[in-house]
């Protein structure tokens, strides 16, 4: 039995890495490899899984839990905070409005009233891990649209833990949700407590002894987080919630970094086999009756979705692009889908092809949104004309209201800090861009004129007057953001000053051509420094104790004005 389900094991992970051979050729997520690999090693065609399903969907649960732990370890609600409500009340919205409309969808299409509740509430996640995936890769996730998204998957995940307490108290047999709250609530209530304590109190220190050897950190990591998940089981509740639980927990530990990143590499192991046995449950008869309802749930996911999300950010003053870019973004099904209508089926609400219904919207959605990720600004640059003819919805400013400004600054995190130091000393009026809200708030406090908003956005651009300046000083590292700004300020202007800034001579002479007077590059600007110190200051350690201090003075200072690195 042992040796018989290690081959299948074996045999199935050559056909995933095989498949995600192909899919990485066509530049898709690896989660499509894994769904695929489950529909050929199911009953359609190698019907390898047969014999240990028990065994697959242990290893499933593995993954399910894995996953949340790490989904747990990762809610970050000051992030929320540091964007603002825009996201907490815009994902209120964009859940609720896609909910309300994949269940109407679901009912007109002939399904009963539980199947087109769940699928409706299953179809409003978008993927963390893909979403994640392709906005690092496209170096987009500190920009407006992209901080807004992470803001929005974190508003979803809460939602989703929500759901799954409600139907963990809750069931079909008779038993209804109100009759059995009271004393959810009470054990809610000390297992929190005790976890919340244990995290407080005696997990810093065990911590601090534990995370001294890594392959320690990683043990303990691994019992803590089935520890608690059992501890939360055997109080009543789904070992689902207690992963979440227990990633809560390490959340705010400083080592919490090196935790994700150590357990990831298990997780994905695990969720491979998930969405294998996903694939491998699928037959054939579920294919024929699930295709139509899953293309019309496709194209809403693809199309409705990114269009409520877009007049969600509309009203709440972000520009077109962000708002389109935000919109296609959030354009496939997540994981948390699939693990909704799993426990629904647990729990008994559920017993037709709901499943088939997801995974086959998911393989679409997942594919078409990925293409359109990669390529956002094309489409967006095809589909502008289209957004204009909806109206003009009042933009985050009027640019005539706007006070010109003698220099302009671009980031005021490291360099930019210093600019702004100078600038104020020598009493220049100047007003600072940055797309980090948290540096919008301390900018405002201290009394600077600052303004949200991505310089690669030329709407945005447009609403400011950067071309009336004297002077503009970028201080961001991304060359194509600065060659669309300089480029947009010469249309208008070409007596203003621009100076750009790379950590690389790659794209030095794009930034020349584009129209930048002068290209900071810190490497060079350090080594300049150094040898000016060589040449100018004696070789003692005097010299460079003096120059010690300062640094730290210099330090404490950027901390308190508030201008360190987030």
């Amino acid at each position: 039995m042992v040796e018989n389900i290690f081959l299948q094991i074996s045999i199935i992970l050559g056909i995933t890495v095989s498949i995600a051979f192909v899919i990485r050729f066509l530049r898709q997520p690896l989660i499509v490899a894994y769904i695929i690999a489950g529909l050929v090693a199911g009953p359609l065609f190698l019907n390898l899984v047969h014999g240990g399903e028990e065994f697959f969907q242990t290893f499933a649960q593995f993954g399910i839990v894995l996953l949340l732990f790490i989904v747990g370890l990762s809610l970050n609600f000051d992030y929320i905070k540091k964007v603002g409500k825009a996201v907490f009340v815009g994902g209120g919205i964009q859940f609720t409005v896609t909910a309300v409309l994949g269940f109407l969808i679901m009912k007109l299409l002939g399904f009963g009233l539980i199947t087109s509740f769940f699928i409706g509430i299953a179809v409003t996640f978008s993927s963390t891990i893909i979403v994640i995936k392709l906005l690092s890769d496209k170096k987009d996730l500190e920009s407006v649209y992209g901080r807004y998204v992470i803001g929005l998957l974190l508003v979803q995940d809460i939602i989703a833990v929500s759901i799954m307490i409600f139907l963990n108290t809750s069931g079909v047999d008779g038993v209804v949700w109100y009759e059995t709250a009271l004393s959810v609530l009470v054990k809610g209530i000390f297992l929190v407590a005790f976890v919340f304590l244990m995290a407080k109190f005696l997990l810093p220190k065990i911590m601090d002894k534990v995370a001294q050897n890594g392959e320690m950190l990683f043990i303990f990591t691994i019992a803590w987080c089935f520890g608690i998940a059992s501890l939360v089981y055997r109080a009543g509740f789904s070992i689902e919630i207690g992963a979440i639980i227990a990633g809560i927990s390490l959340g705010a530990s400083v080592y919490q970094p090196e935790i994700s990143s150590r357990i990831k590499p298990l997780r994905d192991f695990f969720i491979v086999l998930f969405f294998v046995v996903l694939g491998s449950e699928l037959q054939f008869g579920d294919i024929q009756t699930a295709l139509v309802p899953a293309i019309v749930l496709s194209i809403f996911v693809l199309v409705a979705d990114p269009v409520i999300l877009y007049f969600v950010m509309r009203r709440f003053k972000y520009t077109k692009r962000s708002a389109f870019l935000a919109g296609v973004t959030a354009a496939q099904v997540s994981e948390f889908g699939f693990i909704l209508i799993f426990k629904a089926q647990e729990t008994g609400y559920l017993h037709g092809n709901e499943l088939a219904i997801l995974t086959m919207v998911a393989l679409i959605t997942i594919v078409a949104s990925s293409y359109v990720i990669t390529y956002n600004e094309q489409v967006y640059r095809k589909i502008l004309p289209l957004l204009n003819k909806f109206g003009s919805i009042e933009e985050h400013r009027d640019k005539e209201s706007v006070d010109p400004y003698k220099v302009w600054v671009i980031g005021y995190h490291r360099i930019g800090w210093k600019v702004c130091e100078a600038l104020a000393e020598k009493k220049i009026k100047f007003a600072v861009i940055d797309y980090n809200p948290d540096a919008i708030s301390r900018l405002k406090h201290r009394g600077i004129p600052a303004f949200f908003g991505d310089i690669a956005d030329v709407e945005f651009l447009d609403s400011l007057p950067i071309e009336k300046s004297k002077l503009i000083i970028s201080t961001i590292p991304e060359a194509d953001d600065q060659k669309n700004m300089i480029k947009h300020v010469r249309k208008q202007n070409s007596k203003t000053l621009i100076v750009a800034n790379l950590y690389h001579n790659i794209f030095l002479d794009d930034l020349y051509e584009a129209g930048a007077n002068y290209v900071m590059m810190p490497h060079l600007l350090g080594g300049q420094w150094v040898a000016e110190i060589l040449k100018d200051h004696p070789w003692t350690k005097r010299t460079f104790k003096v120059l010690k201090k300062e640094q730290k003075d210099e330090m404490k200072l950027r901390f308190t004005m508030g201008a360190h690195d987030s």
